[in-house]
């Protein structure tokens, strides 16, 4: 029997991910990976929820769980004239979320794509033929069943799949990211939504967490150059403390970009590519893993029903299932940055909301169970 023909392109953990949740359905799957010219490091730091880990548990064979750190404690504190309160919290006897590194999952899952008889190229992409379903490299031209774009936000290629259908806005801030070592006992996740800007503090290992703080970029400017001073000014303010040691920091432009087409003839775009959201309520990759999540499924029921991968209704049913969604949760954060950024004139009926919020045992449950599931 000929089998299934699928080209994933890109060597981010989107690509990463899902070649290999796809690798043991007995498809013939090539993985095409730029050759990056960037020696920089990524020392970012990702959350994902419960659901969303017992998927990457389930899927991924021999994943090493414990590259993954739970936290059962999650605090959210809403600045109100140089105090910070405390209005949402949540202190379960299970794990919430969970985190891990960037740079230590991407290698991890690399040495776990080559046990597997997935075809991973280190090729240039020169274009994708949507017509005719090729994808040409500076090297060979290949035709496919099916094409997951997995290439980031600023992909060219996507272009001839969205056009101009999307919704996008520059939020004009930068975020700053670094890990931190520390002796606090049980620190857990915490949001602060200070007058500069969401600050959130994600711990990664029992000692270090990682900071990441969003500002505008006026602010960013004027304190560049005295960077590492304003984190630790603020972050002793917040931890009411100064035994902590602040490691490198990398910065990158905040943007919002969530696109209305997901699809073009047999080609699909997964990832940065789809949606982009404000790092402030660390939805962005839960939204992309329940995105691979459709996919794996839709694949498993056309193989299970005996139907072919190609001219499929694969990318429509993932458009029409994963789009609504993306687009809710997207706006939602984004309004969510709205109602928070400092406004003196509308702090006072914030802090009533708030209040009446905290208070509120369905909001917190509804609050959880969003931030677990999305909103299926």
């Amino acid at each position: 029997m000929k089998k299934h023909k699928i080209c994933i392109v890109g060597g981010g953990l989107t690509g990463l991910i899902s070649a290999l949740v796809l690798s043991e359905k007995g498809l013939d799957i090539d993985l095409i990976i730029e050759n990056s010219k960037s020696k920089k490091k990524d020392l970012r730091v990702t959350a994902i929820s419960e659901n969303n880990f017992e998927f990457l548990k389930t899927s991924i064979k021999n994943i090493n769980l414990n590259l993954f750190f739970p936290v059962k404690k999650i605090n959210l504190f809403f600045e109100k004239i140089n105090q910070l309160k405390n209005f949402l919290n949540f202190d379960e006897n299970k794990s919430l979320i969970f985190f891990f590194e960037n740079r230590l999952i991407k290698e991890h899952l690399t040495k776990l794509l080559k046990k597997t008889k997935i075809k991973i190229k280190k090729k240039t992409i020169k274009s994708v033929d949507l017509a005719k379903n090729r994808v040409l490299t500076d090297t060979t031209c290949k035709v496919y069943d099916l094409i997951v774009l997995c290439l980031g936000s600023n992909s060219l290629i996507y272009k001839k799949i969205i056009g101009n259908r999307e919704i996008k806005k520059d939020y004009k801030e930068h975020s700053i990211t670094c890990s931190v070592s520390h002796q606090i006992k049980d620190i857990g996740a915490q949001q602060y939504f200070l007058k500069e800007g969401p600050l959130a503090i994600l711990p990664y290992k029992h000692n270090k967490f990682s900071l990441v703080w969003s500002m505008e970029d006026k602010f960013f400017i004027r304190n560049k150059k005295k960077l590492y001073t304003s984190l630790k000014n603020k972050l002793s303010e917040i931890l009411k403390t100064k035994r902590f040691v602040i490691g490198n920091t990398q910065s990158y432009p905040l943007k919002l970009s969530l696109k209305r087409n997901y699809y073009k003839n047999n080609a699909i775009i997964l990832g940065d590519g789809l949606h982009a959201v404000h790092p402030l309520a660390g939805q962005g990759f839960n939204l992309v893993l329940r995105d691979i999540e459709k996919l794996n499924e839709l694949v498993s029921k056309n193989l299970r029903l005996g139907l072919t991968i190609k001219d499929s209704n694969i990318p429509k049913d993932l458009s029409d299932s994963r789009k609504p969604e993306n687009l809710l949760m997207g706006l939602g954060i984004d309004s969510t940055r709205k109602f928070f950024k400092s406004n003196k004139y509308l702090d006072p009926i914030k802090e009533n909301i708030l209040n009446n919020f905290s208070k509120s045992t369905l909001l917190k449950k509804i609050t959880k169970r969003v931030a677990n599931l999305g909103l299926s």
